[in-house]
């Protein structure tokens, strides 16, 4: 049974992000100035070239890639800090202005990425997702349940793994960051909501999509609950830099936060093998800034895997990624509306089935991914007591070196990377979808994927036999990897190789269009969607089942 926590501040008003969305205007001021002296340092003197390349980058995105979430005045302000750049040039001031001008650009970033909190439509979402959740969780009627079952009974259905009671602590002795993988656009409000309200935090300040603001309701609510926007489009180094600045600046100014350091969804399915440095680099820079401030709060990051038996974008995703990797020989389908058919499963499945999500939580770290204990200490591989004051002194003084820097959140990213992968929960529907898509690929091995996928409706069978031989190897290397602590296992019956297979295949990507995998009678298994297939799949790749399967990879 998942343990529930009581909140250490259940005083809304008092939280961290509470505190800063109250003074945003103040905190807006010091970010601009945080940002510009980053991009400054960064950049040099040569203030022209950038901006030069921030307003060519914007022009190319307004023509190119216009939303309706964007500003109506965008056009017009880009063509005045353009003409102002240009008037510089005849000025003897040219770098005063240009200065002036990147500031201008700095400060309408910030007003834009910083978002807002009202503890008052917290309280609101709360119920609203506790409602939301129920439908997606917990069937209609349960065996001694009614209507979805109660709020508890959603609690039970998120399964929380890992040293929570640390995290908690830790909470007191510093500011978390919590580094979750990145499958769905359900991730940050789920990661959110199990964190209030199974393991009693206060709310995280999290990175929304700028995408998501396009719908109204959506956006309202968002911008309400301490997001600060993302918008992907903008490439330029001077919003880059800003969008660095808002994480790092808001660690320095004590904000728990979420963010996803994969960058976006993953669209094959695959959990993070690499991730981003720009935004990890922004830990190791707002702890250096504590201790030059000789502020002794330390900086915690917690790894954190989400495990789901479904992903409801993943026809999308999967069609996305199938398209970078293969290119023009993919031929990408038209993706048609929802039918009258769809919506009824979707409504009968609402209402029938239930499911789990797992926040697998890794080992607490230091910046540097070292392992902290309750008190927040640090120990390096060797178990040794480390100061963090080290990591940053050069002849005896603190000193600031981004070349060093970036080795440190290099170590940090490939520590994050190595957490995700043992600390992966792997669930039934995992092994099911494997096993199906490596004994079809096996049937089909002169064949080359991409070719498989372009058939379109297509119905693939699997020998059941085959399936259920396979299975239980693999099911048998799984548990000697759990046994040895190498992987992590749900509180399905793995001794039980009949329910694996049962449980695997009725929660495996439920609320799509259909069953993914379809138990036929006469002991076969019917595959209707091979890309999904593949895309659950790939939560298995790179613990090494196919070579000892002897399989091949694809």
């Amino acid at each position: 049974m998942t343990q529930i926590y009581p909140h250490i501040q259940p005083e809304v008003e008092k939280w961290p992000v509470a505190i800063q969305s109250n003074n945003r205007s103040n905190f807006i001021k010091e970010l601009n100035d945080f940002a510009f002296n980053n991009i400054t340092v960064e950049h040099g003197s040569n203030l022209y070239d950038l901006i030069s390349k921030a307003i060519y980058l914007e022009n190319q995105r307004i023509k190119l890639n216009p939303w309706k979430v964007d500003p109506p005045d965008e056009k017009s302000y880009w063509k005045t800090i353009s003409t102002d750049l240009e008037a510089s040039l005849q000025r003897e001031d040219k770098e005063d202005v240009q200065i002036e001008l990147l500031k201008k650009i700095v400060n309408r970033y910030n007003e834009e990425i910083v978002g807002h909190f009202s503890p008052k439509i917290f309280k609101f979402s709360r119920h609203f997702l506790t409602s939301f959740f129920k439908r997606i969780f917990c069937k209609f009627f349960d065996t001694g349940k009614w209507r979805w079952g109660s709020k508890s009974d959603l609690q039970q259905r998120i399964k929380v793994i890992g040293d929570v009671e640390k995290i908690r602590e830790l909470f007191k002795k510093g500011t978390v960051v919590i580094l979750p993988t990145h499958y769905s656009n359900l991730d940050s409000i789920m990661v959110g909501y199990a964190m209030d309200t199974n393991i009693g935090l206060p709310f995280f300040s999290y990175g929304a999509g700028l995408n998501l603001y396009n719908v109204e309701i959506v956006g309202y609510f968002i911008n309400r609950l301490g997001a600060f926007r993302v918008d992907r489009r903008k490439k330029n180094p001077i919003y880059l830099e800003c969008l660095k600045s808002m994480t790092g600046y808001s660690i320095i100014d004590g904000v728990n936060c979420i963010f996803f350091p994969g960058g976006t969804r993953s669209r094959s399915g695959q959990t993070e093998d690499k991730v981003k440095l720009g935004l990890i680099s922004s830990l190791i820079e707002a702890q250096r800034i504590h201790l030059e401030q000789n502020n002794q709060k330390k900086i915690f990051v917690v790894p954190l895997n989400i495990g789901y038996h479904f992903v409801l974008e993943a026809p999308h995703l999967i069609d996305q990624h199938l398209q970078h990797v293969g290119r023009d020989k993919y031929k990408r389908r038209k993706q048609l509306g929802p039918s009258f058919g769809s919506i009824y499963r979707f409504i009968r499945d609402i209402y029938t089935k239930s499911s789990e999500v797992y926040m697998s939580f890794g080992e607490p770290l230091d910046v540097f991914g070292n392992i902290v204990d309750y008190e927040g200490n640090s120990f390096d591989k060797f178990g040794n007591k480390v100061d963090t004051k080290d990591y940053f002194t050069f002849d005896g003084a603190l000193s600031s070196n981004s070349q060093r820097e970036s080795v440190y959140a290099k170590l940090l990213g490939e520590t994050v990377v190595a957490s995700y992968k043992k600390f992966n929960v792997i669930l039934s529907s995992n092994v099911v979808a494997f096993t199906a898509f490596h004994v079809l690929m096996k049937e089909f091995k002169d064949l080359d994927f991409i070719h498989l996928v372009n058939q379109k409706d297509q119905i693939y069978i699997i020998s059941g036999d085959d399936f259920e031989q396979s299975l239980s190897m693999i099911v048998k290397l799984i548990k000697e990897m759990n046994s040895k602590d190498q992987v992590t296992i749900s509180d399905e019956n793995w001794d039980d190789i009949s329910s694996i297979i049962n449980i695997g295949l009725t929660k495996l990507g439920i609320y799509h269009g259909y069953p993914i995998l379809k138990k036929e009678k006469n002991n076969t298994l019917q595959c209707r969607d091979i890309k999904l297939l593949y895309f659950y799949h790939n939560r298995l790749i790179n613990y090494g089942l196919e070579e000892l399967m002897d399989w091949q990879k694809h």
